[in-house]
């Protein structure tokens, strides 16, 4: 019985990491920003294809999107993780959309959360966005309950969204609407 329980056992959870900053994205890390979409894992949650170009990621880099907040989280020199805001015209200048992907090797280490919790306070105290949104494979459980601590809900089921790895998969559309109640007090 002792051998069950010992093959059953799972490996310790590794350490959030010490010492990871979040900076804005700067036209030097192209290479690393395109190394970290070309990752198995980070690509499987996105709407990016396999083998992404160098020069795609650096036009992206060097021509962003005007508004738009690009950011990158670092652990000891290396990028482990990308994430942007990208605010609506209009309108819907008071919403904006969001993504972010985490390196392969760095899940479940706090990246997603600092980064997620930089996009929102940015959002929230520079942008005066009331509305953040996103789209998340309804597979991606990890994701949605990281999305879930920062207060996003989920608005909206989309069937077969996208192709992947020979397949349809659903897809959620989840929001976060600011408190502006709590503005006002």
């Amino acid at each position: 019985m002792k051998i069950a329980d010992e093959i059953q056992e799972k490996p310790p959870r590794p350490s959030r990491l010490e010492g990871l900053e979040v900076r804005a994205l700067r036209v030097t890390d192209v290479e690393a920003v395109n190394a970290l979409a070309n990752m198995p894992g980070y690509r499987y949650g996105t709407l990016r294809l396999p083998h992404a170009r160098l020069e795609e990621t650096r036009k992206w880099v060097e021509s962003p999107t005007p508004g738009s907040i690009a950011l990158v989280a670092t652990y000891e020199g290396q990028i482990v993780g990308n994430g942007g805001i990208n605010r609506f015209q209009g309108r819907r200048s008071h919403a904006a959309g969001i993504g972010m992907g985490v390196h392969d090797g760095f899940v479940g280490r706090g990246v997603g959360s600092a980064l997620l919790g930089e996009m929102v306070q940015v959002a929230d105290d520079w942008l005066d966005i009331r509305r953040l949104e996103l789209t998340v494979y309804t597979d991606n459980e990890a994701a949605i309950a990281l999305y879930r601590k920062f207060g996003f809900e989920v608005e909206g089921h989309f069937k077969q969204f996208a192709f992947r790895e020979g397949r349809y998969v659903d897809a959620y559309s989840m929001a976060r609407l600011k408190d502006v109640t709590a503005l006002t007090r």
